[in-house]
């Protein structure tokens, strides 16, 4: 860990107008402020958001325009070219900061989760990010595990033992985090900081979504609260002015979704949570970094007053990064802000429909030599694990939802867990949507290994079976499309284990829109009980199941995700049927 001493960076703490003189040790490749200038002013801003600890190429591609008008896909991804792409960019940019919107850890494959996600902090010094505003999964394992990776050390706060390819002595960037105040009224880090150039200075605001309480177990975020976004951003802008900024950046893991392409200016359809934060922000707020959705997109938003606000989004997993310039004149004022996502090309790959070259019209960056030798560490480390195989498929499980929402992925989670849990006495089990983070394809013969399991479900979950009402059964499916952030507009569905069935009218008013709900072929009587399996961060609430809280008995099966799903291959389980949900709203 560095010492934060030098004037290069300065952090301000979200109590109380508290200033702490603070310095970032400066990353690779980044060049030495420059001396203060006569003539007009560039400051760079590379931007990254949800990496979710992929040191891997993630095997996924994204879809950009050729020069002629056809659409390629590009293979994308791994953070030894991430790292050679972010110090390319950096060259020529005396003016730069490289920056995250959160969710740098947690949901992650198991290269880095294996290794509670020490890796990927390391490998993001070598990115050279500088701030990190955490996001909700930065809490998975806790406040206490996340405040180690901020300064390190061996303290055990989890199932799993840290330190155990080598020391880790912590994050050498800040993490920020504005609004998440402990009981002590103190922020769990510092809110802001500032970035100075010598002859520019901007101001860093860094925060979660205040919705973070819900999307996480409980007991890892148990006396924290998570603060309204556009008052804790319009709250920290006076001291940071009378700081100095010349310009502020928020750094917000909360986001927006576009129609349009991953770098089209245009953002067709732009809409989202961030956009009612936004509407609320003080129109000096000049950038907005974002995240969380897992979309790409670069927007600038129309304000009443002020220049047009710059809106960013990375997309995920260290796939493309956000290259973001801001023109000030001689006199440290904000003229012009844009910015373009740059694809991290390095290598193609094999998929689910055939090989995925690199494209030539795109770059192609080469494996940064440090951070390649710091995944293939901890590749090698965690090998023997991954490469293990479990069981064989007859085909892909993927992650794409079909035209009702299903997805076979998350019936195949579900059956598994129903599996599990049978000798408890369960009836049916449910996943969740944002609880399948991969898709498995099979290799020679079939062959599905540890790793790819992992990789679907990396979360470290444990199984409860509850017991509802068939009324209560009802109204937690009903939450799909009415409970905080789940609406008609963005449901987040349950995938139901095979037996179960049900039926959604999304044209009817909320709680009469599950029309039909069967178990082997009977309709689910109000009054009768059932026992459901789910995963213990749905027991507790998350993702606004709140029914669950309130089952009339809740039985621990000491099962974890995983292990549900490694038994359940090794006992022939297989690719799982759709048709379990039918989406019968009417068609216009």
């Amino acid at each position: 860990m560095p010492s934060w001493s030098s004037p290069m960076a300065r952090l301000l703490f979200a109590i109380p107008l508290l200033f702490v003189a603070a310095c970032v040790q400066a990353p690779p490749g980044t060049p030495v402020p420059p001396s203060p200038t006569a003539g007009p002013i560039e400051v760079q801003v590379l931007g990254i958001n949800d990496f979710h600890g992929n040191l891997e190429p993630p095997k996924t591609t994204v879809d950009a325009t050729l020069p002629g008008g056809a659409i390629a896909k590009i293979p994308v991804g791994g953070v030894a070219y991430l790292a050679t792409a972010a110090q390319s960019l950096r060259n020529g940019h005396p003016r730069s900061v490289t920056v995250s919107a959160g969710d740098m850890v947690g949901a992650s494959p198991l290269v880095s989760s294996l290794f509670l996600d020490e890796p990927a902090i390391e490998a993001m010094e070598e990115v050279g990010v500088e701030f990190n505003a955490v996001g909700n999964h930065e809490f998975d394992r806790g406040s206490a595990e996340l405040v180690r990776l901020q300064s390190g050390g061996c303290a055990q706060h989890t199932m799993r033992k840290p330190c155990v390819v080598e020391p880790f002595d912590g994050a050498d960037f800040q993490f920020l985090a504005a609004n998440v105040r402990a009981s002590s009224g103190r922020t769990l880090f510092p809110g802001t900081a500032i970035k100075d150039f010598g002859d520019v200075q901007i101001g860093i605001i860094g925060m979660t979504l205040k919705e973070t309480a819900s999307l996480v177990t409980p007991a890892g975020v148990a006396g924290l609260t998570f603060e309204d976004e556009a008052a804790t951003v319009n709250a920290a802008i006076p001291a940071l002015k009378a700081a100095g900024a010349d310009a502020i950046l928020v750094l917000i893991h909360q986001g927006g979704r576009t129609t349009g392409g991953y770098n089209d200016k245009s953002c067709p359809g732009l809409d989202g949570d961030i956009m009612p934060i936004i509407a609320r922000l003080d129109p000096a707020v000049d950038l907005v970094v974002s995240g969380h959705t897992h979309y790409a997109y670069v927007c600038h938003i129309a304000r009443t007053a002020g220049r047009p606000l710059l809106l960013t989004s990375a997309g995920r997993y260290g796939t493309m990064i956000s290259d973001i310039r801001l023109q000030f004149d001689a006199e440290g004022r904000l003229q012009h802000s844009s910015a373009d996502n740059i694809l991290v090309q390095g290598e193609g790959f094999a998929g689910p429909g055939g090989q995925v070259p690199v494209h030539p019209a795109f770059p192609v960056f080469a494996r940064h030599p440090a951070t390649a030798a710091l995944v293939d560490k901890y590749t090698a480390a965690a090998l023997p694990l991954t490469q293990r195989v479990v069981g064989s498929l007859d085909g892909p499980i993927t992650k794409e939802a079909n035209e009702d929402r299903e997805l076979t992925g998350g019936n195949f989670i579900a059956d598994a867990q129903l599996a599990a849990t049978r000798q408890l006495g369960a009836q049916i089990a449910f996943s969740n949507t944002g609880g399948v983070r991969a898709d498995i394809v099979p290799g020679k013969g079939g062959a599905v290994t540890f790793g790819q399991i992992f990789a679907m479900q990396p979360f470290g979950n444990s199984l409860v079976v509850l017991t509802l009402s068939g009324a209560q059964l009802k109204a937690l499916l009903e939450q799909q499309f009415d409970s905080g952030t789940n609406t008609v507009a963005r449901p987040n569905m349950l995938l139901p284990s095979e037996g179960f069935r049900f039926a959604y009218d999304l044209s009817r008013p909320a709680g009469e829109r599950i029309v039909d709900m069967r178990l082997h072929g009977r309709r689910i009587v109000p009054t009768a009980t059932y026992k459901v399996t789910v995963v213990n961060f749905l027991a507790s609430g998350g993702d606004n199941f709140s029914v669950l809280k309130g089952a009339s008995a809740v039985v621990d099966a000491n099962i974890l995700d995983v292990d549900a799903t490694e038994a359940y291959l090794k006992a022939g389980g297989n690719v799982p049927s759709l048709g379990r949900i039918d989406d019968r709203t009417p068609r216009s």
